[in-house]
């Protein structure tokens, strides 16, 4: 594999980790923000623990091509923190809270689904970028199925 397209794979890999962050630290943050007795505390744990193994797959084949593994977010998690920071005031209000995890996962599905477009994209890479943007479609799933 050329420099190049080693690079590139790196930058992609890189470029979805920091999103798949801030969406682990979505779910945390709806873990932490809603009651004890709130049914789906048990699901945003599933899934903040179900981001945090993806990133670890992400950052190990960044190691691998020998890259440096992203270890933070991005900007726009950081503008989704805050909105479900705003949510929490509304702790009663489910539907905003889902509908911003909603959004973020709309979010990460679309960066995902640009990466796997490009032809530079492929082997280990390639299977990661897609259980990445399964795992966006099934989360997008889940709270749509609840705001609905």
């Amino acid at each position: 594999m050329s420099t190049d397209i080693q690079n590139k794979q790196i930058d992609a890999l890189n470029d979805i980790t920091k999103v798949l962050i801030d969406s682990k630290q979505g779910y945390e943050k709806a873990y932490e923000m809603v009651d004890d007795n709130f049914s789906l505390k048990p699901q945003f744990l599933h899934r903040a623990q179900e981001r945090g193994q993806l990133i670890d797959r992400f950052q190990s084949q960044v190691r691998t091509l020998g890259g440096e593994p992203q270890k933070d977010g991005g900007v726009l998690g950081e503008a989704h923190r805050g909105w479900m920071q705003f949510t929490s005031l509304f702790q009663k209000d489910q539907k905003a809270a889902l509908e911003a995890i909603d959004d973020g996962e709309d979010y990460l599905a679309e960066q995902v689904e640009q990466r796997l477009k490009r032809d530079d994209i492929h082997g280990e890479v390639r299977t990661l970028l897609t259980k990445a943007h399964q795992s966006a479609r099934n989360g997008e799933c889940f709270a749509e199925a609840l705001t609905d």
